[in-house]
Order: C-alpha cells, then structure tokens, then sequence
C-alpha cells in the first residue's frame, strides 16, 4: 500500500470520527436516555403495591429489594414509553410525597391523589387519571350494613386515611360521628375495620373494590345518585399526577400522554390491577 494511499484513509477516518463527535457528542451522559423518577407509597392496593417478584410486569422500586405494580404502576410504564424514558419507581410515605416533590428527589408522584384546591397550592396537577367515586366500607354484619343513605351512618365509629378527602371532608358530614385519628395507609384503614375498631371507613370506589376481594366479610355501600350522599366536588373525585409547583414542560408531556385515553380505558386498566392485587390471590 502506498504512502499516499495510507495518508488518505487516515484522513477519512479523521473525518468520520469528527462526524460521530458532532453528531453524537463527546460526553456519554448526554447519549443516554433520560429516566422518569415516580413516587407513590407502594402499599395502596390497587393503586399501587409492593411485591417480592417482577410478575405482571411490575418494576424494581429504587433502592429497595421489592418491586412496585398497580394502576399507577402501569400508567407510570405507559407514560415513560411515551415520552421515550427509563422508569424508575421511589416507595414514599403518603404524607412525603409532596416533600419529595419539591426536594426534586422524583419528577412526578403518581398515587392515586385527589386533585384538591388545597394541593395544588403547592403542587401542579395534570388532568385526571381516574375518576373515583366516594363510597363507604362496613361490616356484613354490622348495624350500618343495610345503610341507604348518609344520614343512615349517624354516629358510625369511623376513620379513613390521613390526608384524603375521605377524612377531611367526607366523614364530618356524617351526623354525631365518632370520628377517630387518621390512619396512615389504606391498609390499616382496612385493618381497623376488619378488627370491627371502627364500624365504617369512607374510601373511592378502586380501595373498595379491592377490599372486597381480601375481606369477603366487608359490605360496600355506594350512594352516588342519591340525594343523601356525601357532599363532594369534582376536584376531590379526578385522581391526578403531581408534578412540582412550576415544572410546566413535564406537565405538557404528561397531559399529552393522557389526552390519547378515555375513561373506558381507565376502567379498564384499573379492573386489570384489582384482579391481579396480591391479596386477592
């Protein structure tokens, strides 16, 4: 091979190495793909839930040795598919979740949270995911299980979950109630009835549901159409997505996402996750 034919090939593969660099970068962190950080308690079925195995197709929860999967579990997949993501799922308390918003340790919570004036004082919200009528939870065999109507519930033993409108704004209007401290997780809010603690919890319609495939004995009431149910908004039934107080380019995405869906299939999915909940195996 001659010299000049050497020194031309050289050549070209400086050039075609200039092309890559241009093309592609010089720094392999901005090659890769972008990862969707989502929160969400992972203990409220059928929401979301934790489970030793990635059966169903559920997904490792960061940092943890369990897997995270539900409705949420499956809308979180859907979106980071979407927007071309890896998916990563952080197991947070109820509580932290907003916390965890505004520290930027998740770019969104996906958990089955109602879309609340209260809330969106300090977080942004997409348009709903869900819409989750209000529905009260008794014992077969309690006194309130042939209950027609909210005023049958008058001075019912009762709690639901900390920081819902179950709690806030549903079982106030229960007359004479004797209302007990919030519990911290659907579960235990479920536990407490179960143990007949307290004569009814108020929960959407999805917990209930759920419910009644591990506690067999709990009766659902549901008053929606009647006169003599809770009084509730719009805002506390649509089930939304967080996002940090500002973040509108995530928000766009996620709203984009969402707009291709229909409450049929929403319906759908969520009929999907109750049916494979680990409890109701």
């Amino acid at each position: 091979m001659s010299k000049k034919v050497v020194v031309g090939i050289a050549i070209v593969l400086v050039i075609v190495a200039i092309i890559v660099v241009v093309a592609f970068g010089n720094n392999p962190e901005e090659n890769q793909r972008q990862v969707l950080r989502v929160g969400m308690e992972c203990a409220y079925a059928p929401y979301n839930w934790s489970q030793p195995d990635d059966s169903n197709g559920a997904v490792p929860i960061k940092g943890g040795v369990n897997y995270a999967y539900g409705y949420d579990v499956m809308m979180a997949k859907r979106i980071a598919e979407e927007l071309n993501c890896d998916l990563e799922i952080y197991q947070i308390d109820w509580d932290s979740l907003p916390v965890a918003l505004e520290a930027n340790t998740v770019d969104c919570v996906i958990a089955g949270q109602s879309i609340t004036s209260e809330r969106l004082e300090t977080v942004d919200f997409s348009t709903p995911y869900y819409y989750a009528s209000i529905v009260t939870l008794t014992n077969a065999d309690s006194e309130y299980a042939d209950a027609k109507g909210l005023s049958d519930l008058e001075g019912a033993k009762c709690t639901s979950q900390i920081n819902t409108c179950w709690y806030d704004t549903c079982l106030p209007q229960i007359k004479n109630a004797d209302i007990l401290p919030a519990m911290d997780t659907a579960p235990n809010m479920l536990v407490a009835l179960n143990s007949k603690t307290v004569d009814l919890v108020v929960t959407d319609m999805p917990t209930a549901m759920a419910a009644l495939q591990v506690y067999p004995n709990m009766k659902l009431l549901d008053f929606t159409g009647s006169e003599d149910n809770f009084e509730v908004s719009d805002e506390e039934i649509n089930i939304g997505i967080s996002v940090k107080k500002g973040n509108s380019e995530l928000l766009e995405k996620i709203n984009n996402v969402l707009k291709n869906y229909t409450a049929e299939d929403f319906e759908n999915m969520m009929d999907e996750a109750i049916k494979v909940q680990p409890l109701s195996e």
